[in-house]
């Protein structure tokens, strides 16, 4: 007996779940139909065709048969065989797989952007359990060397295709360290040995609450980082928000920013805790599935499920930008019919689908398989949420710091009520910027689901 739990991710776990806890293969909790005995890169594609014409969203659109020898992979004949719309199915490995759903990351546990100027590597996240965090490093750091070498040669050899970063950081072993040189924000300057392990990426990244003046009164905000819905996120964000009801706060910014998506679950409880009475027994999603599938169409209600402490809040805050995708998008638009939800930032990546991974031979598919509307039936966001208040994002230091553009409009979006007259602006040169290409790009889900931006 097997229990169907469903996902709409970018990054994503379980959705076929033994009744039982103490399941030991990860295998057994895939419905195993399109598994067979014959693993050949052919015999492969075929099980991969027979899964996509019963589940796939889109299978209406599928070729009659195909030929099983033209493709090299399952990635290839999974991305040649995906609808136009579908800029998000993707193959694993059965080993990416584990590690993404244990929530396990292998290195030294940062991720980073290269500075505007190609002489450093701006911090955009740490891991808690990681070494670099362990030595002082956080958002808004820039480090500056590497070993004996400048990043800014580095940085060079790298756009020259002479090297890569992975081969700068060292190889992917237990235990092997680096030499790194960084600078805060305040211009001091770190010298700290970085070593490689295995790490449980935290997903609620940072939070804290904050004080506002809104309407000649003092109020307090929750502020909350979130990068993924995993099932570690349920304890996570409970002791978030146990936080926060213990500083009774009255309103809240959700920082969603980098976050791809992951468990229906979690987004559900989250939802719940932010919403408490005001989504109590309301319809939180409907499933649509393909015609094969239709019995499995259904509404939910917003349940807290892990959840502890609710904040009964009316409003909500909530900072995007591309990356913000699936999971998180289904927050903002299961809420908007009950709370003044406001975006601030980007327009979101527009993944009003989602996939339920499915086992063929050695490798995870996660192709689409239904689409979710909120509880007036919307849906149809796939160019995105687009933001209230438009702002770019720029890391200008650790989460929570009063100059970051995207919190500060935030904050302001609070206090008056309105966008700043720089965000207006902004908001122009994204229209135009959207005149220019309509074609939303088709995104690396394999990347950020295994942080690939990540050292």
């Amino acid at each position: 007996m097997k229990a169907y739990q469903h996902l709409l991710m970018i990054f994503s776990t379980l959705v076929l779940s033994s009744c039982s806890d103490d399941s030991d293969s990860q295998a057994s909790q895939f419905d195993n139909l399109f598994t067979s005995s014959n693993c050949s890169v052919s015999g492969a594609n075929d099980q991969l065709f027979s899964l996509l014409q019963e589940k796939y969203f889109w299978n209406e659109g599928l070729p009659k048969s195909i030929d099983s020898n033209a493709y090299d992979s399952l990635s290839d004949a999974l991305y040649e065989l995906r609808d136009e719309k579908d800029r998000f199915s993707f193959v694993l490995t059965y080993e990416e797989y584990e590690d993404y759903a244990n929530s396990v990351f292998f290195g030294y546990g940062f991720g980073h952007e290269i500075t505007q100027g190609n002489d450093g590597l701006r911090i955009k996240y740490v891991f808690e359990e990681g070494s670099a965090a362990q030595n002082g490093l956080q958002r808004g750091d820039i480090i500056t060397k590497v070993g004996d070498d400048l990043v800014s040669d580095l940085v060079a050899q790298v756009i020259a295709g002479t090297t890569t970063f992975s081969d700068i950081f060292g190889p992917n072993e237990d235990g092997y360290s680096v030499e790194v040189t960084f600078v805060k924000p305040d211009s001091t300057v770190v010298v700290a040995d970085f070593s490689k392990g295995s790490i449980v990426a935290n997903t609620v990244m940072a939070s804290e609450t904050k004080e506002l003046t809104i309407d000649g009164e003092s109020k307090n905000v929750a502020y909350m980082v979130f990068d993924s819905f995993k099932e570690s996120s349920q304890t996570e964000i409970n002791t978030a928000f146990t936080q926060f009801k213990t500083d009774n706060v009255d309103e809240m910014i959700l920082d969603l920013r980098y976050n791809g998506g992951g468990l229906i679950s979690v987004a559900n409880q989250l939802s719940s805790q932010i919403g408490g009475y005001n989504v109590e027994d309301e319809i939180f999603l409907s499933y649509q599935f393909n015609e094969n599938q239709s019995s499995k169409n259904e509404s939910i209600l917003f349940s807290l499920g892990q959840g502890i402490e609710q904040l009964n809040l009316d409003k909500l805050v909530v900072l995007t930008t591309e990356s913000s995708c699936s999971a998180s998008e289904l927050v903002i638009n299961a809420l908007d019919p009950f709370l003044d939800v406001t975006i601030v930032g980007d327009t979101t990546c527009g993944k009003p689908i989602g996939m339920s991974p499915e086992l063929v031979c050695d490798h995870v598919i996660y192709a689409i398989n239904f689409q979710t509307m909120n509880a007036v039936g919307f849906g149809d966001y796939f160019d995105g949420l687009p933001a209230t208040c438009s702002v770019a994002d720029e890391v200008t230091g650790n989460w929570g710091d009063d100059n970051d553009p995207i919190l500060a409009e935030g904050l302001n979006y609070l206090a008056t009520g309105q966008c700043s007259a720089s965000s207006a602006s902004s908001k122009l040169l994204n229209q135009n910027k959207n005149q220019k290409s309509t074609i939303r790009k088709d995104l690396s889900i394999k990347d950020m689901m295994l942080h690939k931006d990540a050292i």
